[in-house]
């Protein structure tokens, strides 16, 4: 949950619910336009250069390639145009200057919005078809995850939403993945917990530790026998919260293997996490498997091209 309090000459900042509404829902590539920004379409959405970082745009909504971050438009403005505060992001947004807007005494102006999973449709033909035929996930591993509550199908969007939950069984992280053909849009729900992002808990002492839901999937379709009987979690990003909080919760897990990305950002994360598992989990083996390809959903649907019998097989190196 996010407050925020903004306090400007002992005054604060007030604004009508109609404006912040108009705010966090501006088209973000109008916004750029109007800024004589440069956006390029792509397919149903557009994309958007920063400092060298490819930037996804999909109406109010925004993912950074590079970082794997995401959220609204007044996210936006305040990640990449200097908005320091809440109101510069929401007046910027709304063409308004912020000196011309109403300031009143003892108003405190909050950005509060506890997490909720987005509205489920009524059935997952498109995800079912997305993860099935473009991806090249395995069916029955599909339907374990969705026999869980873990995938469903977003009813406005048609995204496919994968579910985190808390110890307790409560859902408090939902990633979403775009499931047309020529989508890019990917982003975490506003207010997901990163400690708790799309995982399978098993028995066995091994963690499977990916950077995506998709890689995770493809991995397990791969290497499908006995696969319920492992831990697997999906970041959602680089950052190592969801792994520790899983190895906090389950002291039967010994050995932690690192299936992130075969690339810049991924070598450079599994070297960080690898120090940070050492760091804090002494008892702990470290291994890493390194796709082929960028990813595991590259080898999967590699390996389906050449011969639907044959695993590429990864690489593992042991972490001394």
């Amino acid at each position: 949950m996010k407050i925020e309090v903004i306090i400007i000459s002992k005054t604060y900042t007030s604004f009508t619910a109609q404006q912040k509404e108009q705010a966090r829902t501006a088209d973000i590539s109008d916004f750029l336009h109007r800024r004589g920004e440069s956006v390029k379409r792509e397919g149903q959405s557009y994309s958007w250069t920063s400092n060298g970082e490819k930037i996804s745009i999909k109406g109010n909504l925004w993912y950074d390639q590079y970082t794997q971050e995401g959220g609204d438009a007044i996210d936006f403005a305040r990640r990449f145009f200097d908005c320091e505060t809440y109101p510069d992001a929401v007046a910027m947004l709304i063409g308004e200057n912020i000196s011309t807007i109403k300031l009143e005494q003892n108003e405190v102006e909050k950005n509060e919005k506890p997490f909720s999973l987005p509205l489920a449709h009524l059935d997952m033909r498109r995800v079912f078809a997305y993860l099935m035929f473009q991806r090249g996930i395995d069916r029955d591993v599909i339907h374990a995850f969705a026999h869980k509550h873990l995938i469903y199908e977003e009813a406005y969007y048609h995204n496919c939403v994968f579910v985190g939950y808390d110890e307790n069984g409560t859902p408090r992280h939902a990633h979403k993945r775009g499931t047309t053909s020529d989508s890019t849009f990917k982003c975490n729900e506003i207010g997901s917990d990163p400690k708790y992002s799309f995982h399978w808990n098993g028995t066995s002492d091994r963690l499977y530790i990916f950077e995506a839901p998709i890689d995770m999937l493809s991995y397990i379709s791969m290497h499908k026998t006995g696969w319920q009987d492992h831990h697997y979690v999906a970041l959602c990003s680089v950052a190592p919260y969801a792994a520790m909080k899983m190895l906090e919760h389950n002291e039967s897990i010994k050995k932690a293997i690192l299936c992130l990305d075969n690339d810049a950002a991924g070598n450079a994360a599994c070297e960080r996490i690898c120090g940070l598992l050492r760091r804090v989990h002494t008892n702990i083996e470290v291994y890493r498997q390194v796709p082929i390809h960028k990813d595991f959903n590259e080898d999967l649907t590699a390996s389906k091209k050449q011969d639907e019998s044959e695993v590429i097989e990864c690489q593992t190196l042991v972490y001394s």
